[in-house]
């Protein structure tokens, strides 16, 4: 779903399956909405949305349903108004902010109220002065943390309505189960009280639990049956009220029932309320839980920033920065937006984007990331990216939209869903009639007790929540372990893949020539060839040349100047230092100047075979060294291999290197397929080759040239420190370049795929196997039958089971921390040819 044409939203009053589907088929009669998926865990929608679409009438359908959207409202002051037109030209370019609902303007006040769905603050302002009236955000009362308040209130809430229920269910269950249980108590009851005194204070107790605390499953449990569209508050509330119902008759009026039938089930009512709003508390404080990853990405970002304006330091919301604006970041302070230094150098610790625990050094010049921390330096830079440009916006909104994601597993949960409920009734009514009709005396009360006990136990929550809180909390963690999903159905599509396509360049090596080897001959000194050599190729820009360069800083000698540089297209270069003539290039150089390379001949075909590429250097006519110039292979590389191997895995390698080479790095890293001597627009003919036989294929690149490849796939897994294209073009990216993520995003993968199947298992297979236990059919064979209390404990603890099940995603492990001693790459493996 393309996030410039989509938006996620709070709902409010879902409570289970069935709601899933009357909120997705509210929004789809919506004019222009082409999409919408439902995230029961997480209380919200997504939608993707054409061109002409209203978000005004989308509210008025989820309004009508019975399921509100959370509306955000902003106040923002107004710069540059000056009369009444201008009040018009302000709300019409709010207005026509995707998202906007209403827009109201004050002149005097010189405020704008913005009433929004799905639309974050920094858009509306940003709305605001393209029309030439800058805004500043007085009142954010759409931000995460109103979500998160709005929620902590609602689990507040529900527990002090579960306490008084509780209160005041415990004396109605001693008066009736204690008085079954225990003769001594029963006497007593009889004695001192009486049965109609003992029924008249459990009807009291029991009629203030059902119209205190339980009054919201009545509240929205009949509209919805009136409706015709009952959903896990009608069982509740029809439940409860024919327990209720009943009793109460029996109490007033006793004649109204047949003889042998006046018995009560107050306590019933009153367990069933207080159970099943004991597992709503606990669900509650469960999903505050399952979004904790977005809580903690959402707290990185600062909230002011000091920022140069007018020639003074001003302090300002970050959301009032725009582009071309200097921040000034002290020592220790979090660094605001993305944007490139331009005074100053510190280091800066970017393990929140990067996952490497060591400070990233920062000089002019250097880009920095929103939300990373300023080590002991200070900086200034220019933002470029503001908003939802930012890097962490856009985490944050890969990771919303994956949690907000429907797996194609969810659409059979949900088509099953939107029929339970009704089925469920049928059920209930089916269970009273035969127990009437065929039961034992007294059938009434038997056939009651089964019909409520069938009602209780079958709301379908924990079908509602058993993918989506298992995707929320996979995908949060995975984004702490660098691994974020631009598609939450990557998580299913990743799990069913048998083959990892790897590109090489940037993937697998280092993306960059780096030398290796250097070889002297007899009379030359190393440091001082290197010197020499690096020299002269310190005026080319080509990365060998650059190689040899980096190298002879690193070793910290200082280079010399040099006369009569020539280049020999096809051969190499030649140049004067220090009054030595210099040679470096191919072996065909040398044999052009007639330099003998017989005495290095060997190491030449060796360094070949292991697809590094020689070069030749001489001074003043005599062969100094050999030097080997590669792409060096990451240090982790050979290690994530066997990891893929070990979880049962095919790896191919796709380059563009003659096929020799490739066989080489293929053999020393264990690949068990190669296509070489691909051209970039041959990698989606390559992935094709792959796929045949019906196999998944997940294609990891990091290149522009990978794109195609990356779409192509049936996963495609961008290496974050690769081109923005790449990674758009993907549906998973690694925030490193790391290879091990590739091995941890498979492993979150499956363990989430797992947990799904479990949570499924265990709420369709509760279902199939209580619900004829609560209709009562091992009656007949056992004397067993499901009081509604039972009935009600057990619903809740469903409910609770797949929450604490997708709950325990929360400390997936990386599969890959530390080297293995038994896949160190050998003292051989070095290095690569470069592409």
């Amino acid at each position: 779903m393309s996030s410039q044409n989509s938006f996620t939203f709070q709902v409010r009053e879902m409570t289970c399956a069935s709601c899933v589907g009357r909120v997705e088929k509210a929004l789809l009669a919506v004019p222009e909405v082409l999409e919408a998926n439902i995230n029961l865990a997480a209380e919200t929608a997504t939608i993707a949305v054409g061109n002409a679409f209203d978000m005004s009438l989308a509210a008025d359908a989820l309004k009508d349903a019975g399921y509100p959207a959370e509306m955000a409202t902003f106040r923002f002051s107004i710069e540059n108004m000056s009369c009444a037109s201008c009040v018009g030209r302000v709300e019409q370019a709010l207005a026509m902010v995707p998202g906007v609902v209403n827009a109201s303007v004050n002149l005097a006040q010189e405020e704008a109220t913005v009433q929004a769905i799905g639309v974050a603050a920094s858009t509306i302002t940003q709305a605001a002065a393209a029309a030439g009236y800058p805004a500043s955000l007085l009142v954010d009362e759409g931000s995460a943390d109103r979500t998160a308040e709005r929620k902590a209130a609602e689990s507040e809430h529900l527990k002090n309505m579960t306490l008084l229920a509780a209160l005041l269910t415990i004396p109605v269950f001693i008066l009736e189960m204690g008085s079954h249980l225990i003769p001594a108590l029963h006497d007593w009851v009889m004695n001192s009280l009486g049965m109609d005194v003992n029924w008249g204070i459990q009807f009291v107790l029991t009629t203030i639990v059902l119209a205190w605390p339980g009054r919201q499953f009545y509240l929205k449990g009949f509209p919805a049956l009136l409706k015709g569209a009952p959903d896990m508050n009608s069982l509740v509330a029809l439940g409860s009220m024919a327990a209720w119902g009943f009793s109460t008759v029996a109490l007033f009026a006793p004649s109204l029932l047949p003889n042998g039938t006046r018995v009560v089930y107050f306590e019933a009512a009153a367990v069933i309320v207080t159970l099943i709003l004991l597992g709503r508390f606990l669900e509650a404080r469960a999903k505050g839980r399952t979004g904790q990853a977005i809580r903690k990405l959402v707290g990185l970002k600062a909230k002011t920033a000091q920022v140069e304006r007018n020639g003074q330091i001003i302090e300002l919301s970050v959301d009032d920065i725009v582009v071309g604006d200097l921040v000034q970041v002290r020592p220790g302070e979090k660094i605001a937006l993305d944007g490139i230094v331009i005074k100053g150098a510190s280091y800066v610790d970017e393990s929140m984007i990067t996952g490497e625990p060591i400070p990233s050094e920062k000089t002019k010049g250097a880009q920095v990331v929103g939300g990373t921390v300023n080590g002991t330096g200070a900086l200034v830079f220019e933002a470029t990216k503001v908003g939802r440009d930012t890097m962490l916006a856009q985490i944050i909104r890969m990771v919303e939209e994956a949690q907000g994601a429907k797996l194609p597993i969810q659409d059979l949960v949900n088509k099953i869903t939107l029929w339970f409920v009704p089925a469920v009734m049928g059920v209930a009514l089916a269970t009273f009639v035969v127990w009437l009709l065929v039961g034992p005396d007294p059938a009434l009360s038997f056939a009651l007790v089964a019909a409520v006990a069938v009602l209780i136990i079958a709301c379908p929550c924990a079908m509602g929540l058993a993918t989506p809180t298992s995707i929320m909390v996979g995908t949060g963690r995975a984004a702490e372990l660098g691994v974020l999903f631009r598609r939450g159905d990557a998580l299913q599509s990743l799990n069913n893949v048998s083959t990892i396509a790897l590109d090489k360049t940037g993937t697998l090596t280092q993306g960059r020539p780096e030398l290796t080897d250097l070889t002297v001959t007899a009379g030359f000194a190393e440091d001082d060839v290197l010197r020499l050599v690096a020299s002269v190729e310190g005026t080319s820009e080509h990365p060998i040349a650059a190689a040899i360069v980096r190298r002879a800083e690193q070793q910290g000698l200082t280079l010399a100047g040099i006369d009569g540089f020539n280049s020999i297209t096809g051969y190499g270069v030649s140049a004067e230092v220090e009054g030595r003539k210099i040679l470096v290039g191919a072996d065909r150089l040398m044999v052009r100047e007639g330099i003998a390379l017989d005495q290095v001949d060997g190491i030449g075909t060796s360094l070949g075979q292991a697809g590094k590429t020689p070069l030749y250097a001489a001074i003043d006519g005599k062969l100094a060294a050999i030097i080997a110039v590669s792409d060096p292979i990451k240090p982790s590389t050979a290690e994530a291999i066997f990891a893929l191997h070990d979880m049962g895995l095919k790896v191919a390698m796709i380059t563009g290197d003659n096929q020799a080479t490739a066989d080489t790095i293929a053999r020393q890293l264990g690949i068990d397929t190669v296509v070489a001597e691909v051209l970039p627009e041959g990698k989606v003919a390559a992935i094709q080759k792959l796929q045949e036989g019906a196999r998944k294929v997940a294609f990891v690149g990091d290149g522009i040239n990978d794109a195609p490849a990356l779409a192509h796939a049936d996963v495609g897994v961008a290496i974050g420190t690769g081109t923005d294209v790449a990674i758009e073009a993907a549906d998973v990216v690694l925030m490193s370049g790391d290879l091990k993520g590739v091995v941890n995003a498979l492993h979150i993968s499956r363990r989430t795929m797992r947990n799904i199947h479990q949570n499924l298992f265990w709420a369709f297979g509760y279902n199939a196997l209580l619900i004829p236990v609560a209709a009562g059919v091992f009656y007949p064979l056992f004397g067993l039958m499901l009081s509604p209390a039972l009935a009600a404990g057990a619903m809740a603890l469903s409910s609770v089971f797949v929450l604490s099940n997708a709950l325990r995603l929360r400390w997936i492990a990386p599969t890959l921390t530390e080297s293995r001693s038994n896949t160190s790459v050998s003292p051989g493996l070095v290095s690569a040819a470069a592409e």
